[in-house]
């Protein structure tokens, strides 16, 4: 499919539902070859699907990015297929028990830790070694508002979102000269499986969510999207270790 990412080669973890599924589509539209890459293989199948059948090009890679040989299997069966990585959008990321720090289990904790923020670093660990072998590409992490602000009643969940905002921000700072740039995008609510499964538990939460938020309404995960590509794209060719925050206005105030 031509278009302005027409030969470049794009990595979307996360991607088998919400806004990881819109990017790798987003992708494909720009023209650039889309690894989807999941743990849920029916939904990343589908994603590939929705892909191709909007004029792009895609393929499925299952991992677990908690897993580093996991991680590592996945970029080189994306170089393999396409002989090289340009964009990373590394998307991967759970919400656990929602609860009073006091409350929160280790087990939740470790596992919101583990999926959230270690495997951001793992991912971009691989990412930024054949990124340097190419002598550029760009990362774009997903973080959340909560990595900018508190968020009650998710302890564990904000600070795997701040340490990813961290994280970004140096890597951004130590890969400048090699061309790399690394950025964060901090979604606020968007109409995701996860919000929807959180909102299906909890009907009472919807209002409140959507009374907080200036623009009135959540996001949805094509507008979040398109701004990761944008991210990805050279019109943001001199932004580097910045943190984007999409949430209709919530941390204005």
């Amino acid at each position: 499919m031509a278009g302005p990412m027409c030969g470049k080669v794009a990595v979307v973890t996360g991607a088998a539902s919400g806004i990881g599924r819109a990017s790798a589509i987003a992708f494909g539209q720009e023209g650039a070859k889309v690894v989807v890459s999941d743990i849920d293989a029916k939904g990343g199948d589908e994603t590939v699907a929705k892909v191709m059948a909007a004029g792009g090009e895609a393929l499925f890679a299952p991992c677990d990015v908690t897993n580093g040989a996991e991680v590592e299997a996945l970029l080189k069966k994306t170089v393999a297929a396409y002989g090289r990585l340009d964009f990373a959008h590394n998307n991967a990321g759970i919400v656990a028990s929602m609860g009073p720090t006091a409350d929160c289990t280790e087990e939740d904790w470790d596992r919101t830790i583990r999926v959230n923020l270690k495997g951001v670093w793992l991912c971009m660990k691989h990412e930024i070694r054949q990124m340097l072998a190419q002598r550029g590409g760009v990362i774009v992490n997903t973080s959340s508002t909560a990595g900018v602000v508190g968020s009650k009643g998710a302890s564990a969940y904000a600070a795997a979102s701040h340490g990813i905002v961290g994280l970004t921000k140096t890597a951004a700072l130590e890969y400048a000269e090699a061309g790399i740039r690394v950025n964060a995008i901090c979604p606020g609510n968007t109409r995701t499986p996860m919000i929807e499964r959180v909102l299906e538990k909890n009907p009472q939460v919807e209002p409140q969510m959507i009374g907080r938020i200036p623009l009135r309404r959540m996001a949805t995960p094509e507008e979040i999207a398109a701004t990761v590509v944008w991210l990805c794209s050279d019109a943001a060719a001199f932004v580097t270790g910045h943190t984007l925050i999409a949430d209709g206005g919530v941390t204005a105030s």
